[in-house]
């Protein structure tokens, strides 16, 4: 067994202490914390650099597949790949990239929910590299401000454009509409398929994982159940 696989990782649960290996902590989908975990130096090359850092490695790991890189179809692949993670579907690791939002008066006095379904959007597992594909349901309740609507998928997209674990993914768009609207008054709800179950491991092509967040006034049941009906509409 190599090092890395006997590495035991605990975690504190209500019976006490119980281990689990790197393996395990993969299938189990579990996640370390709401930041996504990055390095100090993360952003101390361009990307540029990191692009052809990242081509150069992924040709090494196609010629340890035995793949032929002199093919035409496949001598382009790492290139393709290393644009593809830096200016593409991991493009949200990188602040710079993060939407520029605006807040305006909340001049129309619209003081119900606002309710932004069906926001599709396509992430990645972080333990296994693999998409995760779902909609997000977003609301808001304005404290006297509001966003362009455009903003609030643009949030969304930001976020899922980096490696990431469902449940972190949900909070994290979740705080970020708080502190953004400068309001508790925020519920976000995600429905998704992650291919690391579906594709691989148990291999179940039917189930779907949902998650929420419920902030201030949408803690209530009756708000719960008002949103759930405008997402039922």
């Amino acid at each position: 067994m190599k090092h890395s696989e006997t590495l035991l990782n605990t975690l504190i649960n209500g019976n006490g202490l119980s281990t689990l290996t790197d393996d395990e902590i993969g299938d189990d989908h579990i996640s370390t914390g709401l930041e996504t975990p990055m390095r100090a130096d993360a952003f101390d090359i361009s990307d540029v650099e990191k692009k052809e850092k990242i081509a150069h490695l992924f040709s090494q790991i196609m010629n340890v597949m035995g793949l032929d890189l002199t093919d035409d179809s496949l001598k382009g692949t790492p290139n393709r790949v290393a644009k593809m993670y830096i200016d593409e579907i991991f493009s949200g690791l990188n602040p710079a990239n993060k939407p520029k939002i605006a807040l305006f008066d909340n001049k129309y006095q619209y003081n119900q929910m606002l309710v932004e379904k069906d926001i599709t959007f396509y992430s990645n597992c972080e333990h296994h590299f693999v998409p995760i594909i779902g909609k997000a349901h977003v609301a808001y309740i304005s404290s006297g401000k509001v966003i362009g609507l455009s903003k609030l998928n643009r949030i969304v997209q930001y976020y899922a454009k980096r490696p990431q674990v469902q449940e972190r993914l949900t909070n994290q768009i979740a705080k970020e509409l708080q502190t953004t609207l400068e309001t508790d008054n925020v519920a976000v709800i995600i429905d998704a398929k992650h291919l690391c179950v579906s594709s691989r491991g148990v291999k179940d092509d039917t189930s779907a994982t949902v998650t929420s967040f419920y902030g201030g006034v949408f803690n209530k049941p009756h708000k719960i159940a008002e949103l759930q009906n405008y997402l039922n509409s």
